[in-house]
C-alpha cells in the first residue's frame, strides 16, 4: 500500500524563531506556530487552537529569522516527524513538521509576516496568495527525518 505525508497549514507563530546552525554550517530553525479551527459547541462557533512545532532547514530558515516574530502569519508546506526520546527511563515521543516550504502571509512594510528591505541574497518567489515563499534545499538527510543527534544543535 501507497502512503503519503504530506501538510500544509495556516498560522501564526507563537514564539520568535530561533536560529541554530548544526556543524556542518546548515542552518536550523525551530518555530512554533498556532493553528485556528472554528468547531461548533452547542449552539456557538468557537475556536480551537492547535500548537505546532516546526523545523525549518537552510536558507529558509535564516529568512525566518531575518522577517519572522511572534505572531507573523505564515504558511507552511511539509511533513509529519514523530520524534521519540527518552527522559528519567520514561519514554516520550513527540511529534512536529520539517517544512518544506514557508509562505509569509500578512501585509508588507512593517504588518505581519515580514516585509521590510530584503538582502541582496534572498530571492523570493511570488505565489498566487500574494506573500513571498521561500524554500531551501533540504540537507541530504531530511528525507529521512532528522539529523544525527551529534548534529542537532537544542
Amino acid at each position: 500500500m501507497a502512503s503519503f505525508n504530506r501538510v500544509i497549514l495556516v498560522g501564526n507563530l507563537t514564539r520568535d524563531p530561533e536560529l541554530k546552525y548544526i556543524p556542518s554550517g546548515t542552518a536550523v530553525s525551530e518555530i512554533g506556530l498556532a493553528v485556528n479551527d472554528r468547531v461548533k459547541k452547542g449552539d456557538q462557533w468557537v475556536d480551537e487552537t492547535t500548537f505546532v512545532d516546526v523545523t525549518l532547514w537552510g536558507r529558509t530558515a535564516e529568512i525566518a529569522n531575518e522577517y519572522l516574530n511572534k505572531g507573523s502569519n505564515v504558511l507552511i508546506e511539509g511533513r509529519l516527524k514523530l520524534d521519540t526520546w527518552e527522559k528519567d527511563g520514561q519514554k516520550r515521543s513527540k511529534m512536529r513538521v520539517v517544512a518544506d516550504k514557508m509562505q509569509m502571509l500578512g501585509g508588507k512594510g512593517g504588518g505581519e509576516g515580514g516585509g521590510g528591505q530584503r538582502s541582496p541574497g534572498s530571492r523570493p518567489q511570488q505565489s498566487r496568495g500574494g506573500g513571498d515563499e521561500y524554500s531551501a534545499p533540504a540537507p541530504e538527510y531530511s528525507s529521512y527525518g532528522s539529523p544525527p543527534d551529534d548534529e542537532i544543535p537544542f
